[in-house]
This record gives C-alpha cells, structure tokens and sequence, in this order.
C-alpha cells in the first residue's frame, strides 16, 4: 500500500513537473514571438522609408531628364523657328524681284508688240512691192512666174544630178582605196600578232632504248611479240641497227603514240608476251583517250571558249593527233582561231564569235562520220548537231567555198585559215596526200565484211587485214586478199607494188580457278 502511494505521487509530480515545463516554454515562445514581430515591424519601416526615398530619388531624375528633353526640344523648335524666318525673309525678297522683273518684261513686250506691227506693216509693203516687180517680169519675159519657177526647178535637178553624181564616184573611188589599204592593214597587222614557229609532222617516231638485249625481248621468240605488237597498234616496228633506237612507223599520229606508250609500259614492266601486249595496248588506248579529253578541255580553257558541247570537245582534243598538209591541226586551229579574234575585233565584230568558228573550222578531218562528204560540210552538219550558233556553222561549212556564205564570219574564218596554212614552211602537200592515199587503202579494206582491222605499213608498200575467224574461213581469207588487191589495183593509184596480207587467227582460252 505504501509502495502504492508512492508509484501515485511520483506520477502526480511528474505530471506537475511536465505541466509547468509546457507553461515555462509557451511563454518563452511567445516572448519570441513578440520579439521577432517587433523587428519584422521595425525592419518593414525601415524598408518603406528606403523605398520612399529611392522613388524620390528616382521622381526627381526623371524630372531632371524631362525638362532637359523639354529644354532640348524648345531650342530645336526656336532654330527651326528662326529658319523659317530667314526662308520666308528671302522668299519675300524673290518676290520683290520677280515683281520688279514682271514690270520690266511688261515693258519690254510692249516694245516688241509695237515692233512687230511696224514689221507686219512693212511686210505688207514688201509683198505689194514683190507683186508689182512679179507682174513687171511676166510681163517682159512673156511667161507665169510658175512657169519661170518650174524651169528653174529642172535645172537645178539637172545640175544636181551632175553634182552627185561626180561626189558619188569620188566617194566610189576613194572608198575602194582605203578599203584595200585597211585590209592589208588589218591582215598584215594579224600576221605579225600571231606569227608562231611552224613545225612540219613525221610519219617516223623514234623510241629510245637502253641496251640491245631490250630489242631482242621485243621481237621475241620466232617474232611473236613484235608481230603481236604490230597486230595491236597497226604501226610498223623498224627494228634495224640503229643503236639504241626503234622506230615506230605509221601515217596515224594517234596510232604510233599508242604504240610508243604500249613499249614505254612493256620495257619498264619487263612482262613482254603476246598476252601482256594486247592488255597494254588496250590500256593505254583508254588512257590516250582520256587524254585527248582533257586536252580538249584545256585548249578551250587557254582560248577563253566555254559551253561546248562534249563530243566537240573530243574532236578538238583528237586534233593534237591530226596533221593538214603536214601541219599540226591543232596548233593550226588555234592559229586561225586568234586571227579571226583579232580580225573580228579590228571590224568590230564580236571576237569570240570568231574565235569558236576558227577553232571548230577543221573539226570534219578528225571524224569517222560519213568520210564521203568534204570536211567542211561534215564540220558544219556536226557543228549543227551539236546545237552551235547559225553564223558559226555556216562559217565552218563555208570556209573552202562549199558553201554560200550567210554569216559575217564566214569570210573572216576563210582569211584566217588562208593566213596559217599560207606561212612559208606550214604546210607539205606531199605528205596529205600520202596520208590520204594510205587512209584510202584501209578503209577499202575495212569495207568487206568480217574485216576487224586493217592497218597500212612499211609506208603504204604492204596492207595488212585482221578478220575474224568465227566469220571468214581459211578459203575465205586467201580469196579476200586477192579481191582487195585487184580493187586496189583498179581503183587507186600507187607507186610499186602493194602486199595484201590477210591474218586469221583462232584462239582459245580457259580458265583455271
């Protein structure tokens, strides 16, 4: 019972312990309370007279930048002000002055007005006067004064007549004069601005070799790779005892530059089989070809000519290849191209029109195309093709005479081309024609059927036809070559004898894998 009473009161205290705990920390926090409230207030009225001072603060400079604007803006308005005052001050004084010039010109008019009635008073007395004298003169020469006038009238046209007539001969005359002067002049004056060296083109190219063994290597066993060779390029191989040279002889400029490439490759390679070859010489026909591509290009490029058509441009390219009479036809395109500027220009023509027309004037010798009809018209019927200007293609087509002349530059591009092909030294007629006659052969050849190449060698003495083996037989072949030479023989005409020899070759390859 006792510890009962204890357990009690220790309950009871604890509760009055807890009791005043819970009184003591109420009333310390709201002594916070009290404290934090009363320096929030404090802190608030601080606040508001900071704010109240910054906005006057603030009021006070706008006020400032106000009446600076004002005071900026009444200055302008009293300049502006006083400007009107001048303006209008002048005005008044050109008032006064258009005022005292009015007075002065009514005057004046006045004056006039009197001075012309005294003149159309004494032009009436001069008609009268006239009329009078009129009437005395029919009267003592017998006729109208119409009648006097007409006669008058017929003379003078007579005379006149006379007059410009004599003026119109001397104009004649004096105009035939200077025109020969001025085109002397001007062809003189284009000769010395585009004189260039001349070089005549050979039908002989020379490979250099290091030592002899190389050109046993050549020739190969019994022969096979120079005959493999000459099969492939269509150039004749001279292997002789000259030393340390082979030489490559063809009429086809393009054909002996892809035979000097095909034997640069093969000696460097050291590979030099009939195999090998044919890989070489087709690869560097590729390569020959882009090349006349690019040289194409870059000779449009050097004459300022742009926006030609691509298949031109290879013909322009395969020029380099070309000769006319022995002379580059390249350098003799661009030869006649410069004149015609230059010719364009001193008549004042437009000089770049000229200069596309000399540049594509001999485009017909360097394509396969129909090889009947004369290079000029091939020229321009592919100048036409190739969408070219009007007056071009006529230029081209009309620069031998083949064709009327319509454009103005059709006689320039003639002149030019006389002017390069005229120079001491360009041409050599000797050798065109060599080259026609032996161009002549292979395409007689080229014409039977199952002929896939036809090459003319040892300058135009032997004629060598490559057929097909799956299309003409052994009889076929030994009958062939005797159908081309008796054509040869009827329709051409040579100096000597010509071989025809026909190679038929079967060939069969396989494939290990």
């Amino acid at each position: 019972m006792q510890i009962l009473f204890y357990i009690i009161a220790a309950v009871a205290g604890a509760v009055l312990a807890l009791a005043a705990w819970i009184l003591i920390t109420r009333a310390s926090a709201k002594g916070k309370a009290d404290a934090i409230i009363s320096n929030a207030e404090l802190e608030g009225e601080r606040i508001k007279q900071q704010k109240i001072l910054q906005a006057k603060e603030r009021f006070l400079q706008l006020k400032a930048e106000h009446e600076e604007h004002v005071n900026r803006r009444n200055a302008d308005l009293n300049e502006r002000e006083n400007g009107v005052r001048q303006k209008e001050n002048q005005i008044k004084e050109q008032m006064s002055e258009l005022g005292r010039r009015q007075h002065d010109l009514d005057s004046r008019m006045g004056q006039v007005n009197s001075q012309r009635e005294k003149l159309e008073r004494k032009s009436a007395e001069y008609d009268e006067l006239l009329s009078q004298v009129n009437r005395q003169l029919e009267t003592v020469a017998g006729m109208t004064a119409q009648d006097a006038r007409n006669m008058l009238i017929e003379n003078l046209k007579a005379e006149a007549r006379t007059a410009a007539q004599a003026y119109i001969n001397d104009t004649m005359d004096e105009a035939r004069l200077n025109a020969v002067k001025e085109s002397k002049r001007i062809v003189i004056n284009t000769i010395q601005r585009i004189a260039t060296e001349t070089a005549i083109e050979n039908a002989v190219t020379t490979f250099p070799i290091e030592n002899e063994e190389v050109k046993g290597r050549i020739i190969g066993r019994e022969g096979r790779n120079i005959r493999a060779l000459e099969a492939a390029t269509g150039v004749e191989i001279v292997v002789d005892d000259t030393p340390d040279a082979i030489l490559l002889s063809g009429f086809d400029p393009v054909r002996r530059e892809v035979a000097r490439l095909s034997l640069h490759q093969l000696v460097v390679d050291g590979r030099i089989h009939p195999a090998r070859i044919e890989e070489v010489v087709a690869k560097v026909t590729r390569q020959l070809e882009d090349e006349i591509l690019e040289t194409g290009k870059r000779t449009c490029i050097d004459l300022g000519i742009h926006g030609l058509n691509i298949e031109l441009v290879k013909l322009i390219g395969r020029m380099k290849y070309r000769s006319s009479y022995g002379q580059n036809l390249l350098q003799h395109s661009r030869e006649v191209a410069n004149i015609c500027s230059i010719m364009a220009a001193e008549l004042g023509l437009n000089p770049k029109v000229a200069k596309r027309a000399g540049l594509l004037h001999d485009i017909g010798k360097v394509s396969d195309a129909d090889p009947d009809l004369p290079h000029a018209l091939l020229g321009a019927k592919l100048a036409e093709q190739c969408k070219e200007r009007p007056e071009i293609c006529n230029a081209i087509g009309a620069h031998h005479e083949e064709m009327e002349m319509t454009s103005i530059y059709s006689p320039i591009v003639l002149v030019a081309d006389a002017i390069s092909g005229a120079r001491p030294g360009a041409r050599r007629e000797v050798i065109e024609s060599y080259i026609k006659r032996l161009k002549g052969m292979e395409d007689l050849a080229a014409s039977y059927p199952g002929v896939t190449k036809s090459y003319a060698i040892q300058a135009g003495r032997e004629l060598r036809v490559i057929v097909g083996a799956e299309e003409v037989s052994d009889e076929q072949a030994a009958r062939l070559s005797t159908d081309i030479a008796q054509r040869i023989q009827d329709e051409m005409t040579y100096p000597g004898q010509v071989k025809i020899t026909v190679i038929r070759e079967t060939r069969s390859v396989a494939i290990a894998k």
